[in-house]
């Protein structure tokens, strides 16, 4: 996988700066990504400012990165008027801390999340069909990932996104330089959870195609 929508950096639980972030992530063949540290309504400007500074300087340097946020842990009716706030402040992508199995993420956040149109619901666990009807309705990609814990979910993520169409993403949710991957381990991860090789192939393609539109928009 070449492009990454889901990174985190210093300015919230991350370990590297986004500099170094970007040096590694370009070192083992990422084209592109989306750095997405953690916010809620008390950060997000903080974290944000910080963050578009960041993909100006680096994006200087001739580097792709795009400048996001990840929604997390914020009560499921609270979701959408954040996400507005967080486009207002210049974030190109808005990710959503998905009801992931391993932390107490509020109950209905997958909800929430694809009801705001975010852009991607983030490690979503033991995500409803319905709301997986409802992210392929209003294109909210839905994550498969390799983060320690998180992937626990990958599985059914799959299996219910094949079933109702729902589109997918492949991404890193790095937090540190052990979260760096080697292209061919990412694919091997997609593998691992059900896809096939044919699958991968089109979603890598696919990820190719909206960072695109997100840079240019």
């Amino acid at each position: 996988m070449k492009y990454d929508f889901h990174t985190h950096t210093v300015f919230s639980d991350g370990e590297l700066i986004p500099a170094e972030l970007a040096r590694r992530m370009m070192s083992v063949g990422v084209e592109g990504f989306v750095i997405t540290d953690h916010v809620d309504h008390s950060n997000f400007e903080f974290v944000l400012g910080n963050v578009l500074k960041a993909c100006e300087a680096l994006t200087r340097k001739g580097l792709t990165v795009l400048p996001g946020a990840e929604i997390t842990h914020v009560r499921p009716e609270d979701i959408k008027h954040l996400t507005r706030e967080l486009r207002k402040a210049g974030a190109r992508v808005v990710l959503v801390h998905g009801e992931t199995l391993v932390e107490p993420v509020w109950e209905g956040t997958n909800a929430a999340a694809v009801e705001a149109g975010v852009d991607v619901l983030a490690h979503p666990g033991l995500i409803d069909e319905e709301v997986a009807v409802a992210a392929a309705g209003k294109s909210v990609l839905l994550e498969v990932t390799y983060r320690k814990g998180h992937c626990l979910g990958n599985g059914v993520v799959v299996s219910i996104a094949r079933k109702v169409g729902a589109p997918l993403c492949v991404n890193s949710d790095a937090h540190g330089p052990e979260d760096i991957m080697p292209q061919e381990f990412r694919r091997r991860v997609a593998l691992a959870a059900g896809l096939s090789r044919k699958e991968v192939n089109r979603i890598e393609e696919e990820m190719k195609q909206i960072f695109k539109r997100w840079w240019s928009a």
